[in-house]
């Protein structure tokens, strides 16, 4: 097989997609806002600011997926006029709008924690009253990161809420979850209809950034065929092709649905040497009508992303069992930089080897006692 994939999106995700691709003799392009984005090292980047940079992109591939999920529909249109993207177009501009996010996980039977379309500070108002507080007020469209979000928790904070995020129009108030932790479930459907998910992640986050992820997430055997079935039901009803991952807060009434990303998801880095095939590998064969491969984690791992400054690259080889990767991006607060995969030989060394790394990286790492497996 000789088969170019197009990628909306150079930056990490896309990186990484193309390394994956490389041992199967499949070469990557990439769409992006500049040029030099850390994908570039691995295939051509046509720029969005090019009047015919779409059109060159779109003449650079066989096939095409993406690795952000505000990827533009309206680029999706003019490719699909002669191109197959994987996923679909509904799946990407169902994961764009939080309202539309919900009723089809309504409609699946997918549960959610209440919720009511915003508009205006009279409707802000109502939603106070329907749902109580404290409601978190989101965005319909865009916001990722924690971005485009609001946590109200008193009457008198409506007007500073409906001043901060008012002016995206459409908004979403959803009832406050009172959960014991967060998880992810990431699952790839092939061109077949063939379906396989990865072990649950648990998920902890510092300033609404994703810090660390623990695989497989610890007590979670009751959980894991609950959130496989949530999935693969969106995946089956979307005619999906390619990695979807959805995020689910534990409550003590069960899993509820938080969103869903259509693209390999930050909480999925851990099955480059953590599963015998990785996301990435599984959804460039999926993109690529290839045979899917096996999702079975190697060992319990904990996956740790580097976000604002680097370490020293020789202080995070040091210690055994880590891997490290880098993205080739400048410094900025609060800005991902790379990752780092720990998984000793022996597991119950895992603990010990994350908190000898919080020792030296240079944005301090939430350490939890959940960091034990």
């Amino acid at each position: 097989m000789n088969k170019t994939i197009g990628i909306f999106g150079g930056g990490q995700l896309g990186r990484m997609m193309a390394q994956a691709a490389l041992p199967l003799n499949l070469q990557c392009t990439f769409f992006e806002t500049t040029t030099d984005c850390p994908a570039a090292q691995l295939g051509s980047v046509f720029s969005t600011q090019d009047p015919q940079g779409l059109q060159d992109f779109i003449a650079s591939a066989d096939v095409f997926s993406l690795e952000f999920e505000n990827t533009p529909v309206a680029y999706v249109d003019v490719l699909t006029q002669s191109k197959t993207l994987y996923p679909p177009r509904l799946a990407l501009a169902t994961a764009q709008h939080r309202l539309a996010e919900k009723q089809l996980f309504d409609e699946l039977k997918i549960p959610v924690a209440p919720y009511r379309a915003v508009d205006s500070v009279d409707s802000l108002k109502q939603a106070v009253t329907d749902l109580g507080l404290p409601i978190v007020l989101k965005t319909a469209t865009g916001g990722y990161d924690g971005k485009g979000q609001f946590v109200l928790r008193s009457v008198d904070q409506i007007g500073t809420a409906w001043a901060e995020l008012g002016p995206a129009k459409s908004l979403i108030a959803e009832s406050f979850v009172h959960f014991s932790r967060e998880v992810s479930i990431i699952a790839v459907r092939g061109q077949t209809g063939e379906v396989k998910t990865w072990a649950l992640a648990e998920n902890h986050h510092h300033h609404g950034i994703l810090s660390h992820s623990i695989v497989p997430a610890p007590n979670s055997a009751e959980l894991e065929p609950v959130a496989q079935d949530y999935i693969t039901r969106l995946l089956n009803h979307l005619n999906y092709v390619g990695v979807l991952t959805l995020e689910l807060f534990v409550t003590e009434q069960g899993l509820y649905a938080n969103e869903m990303a259509c693209r390999v998801h930050n909480s999925g880095h851990w099955s480059i040497e953590g599963a015998i095939c990785s996301q990435f590998e599984n959804h460039i064969r999926a993109v690529a009508g290839l045979p899917l491969g096996a999702t079975d984690v190697v060992r319990p791992t904990v996956m740790i992303n580097i976000i604002g400054q680097h370490p020293k690259t020789e202080d995070v080889l040091a210690l055994n069992g880590a891997h490290l990767h880098l993205y080739n991006k400048s410094e900025r607060v609060g800005r991902k930089l790379g990752h780092i995969t720990l998984m000793p030989n022996q597991s119950e060394d895992l603990t010990a080897l994350c908190r000898q790394l919080a020792k030296i990286l240079p944005v301090p790492l939430a350490l939890t006692d959940r960091m034990t497996l």
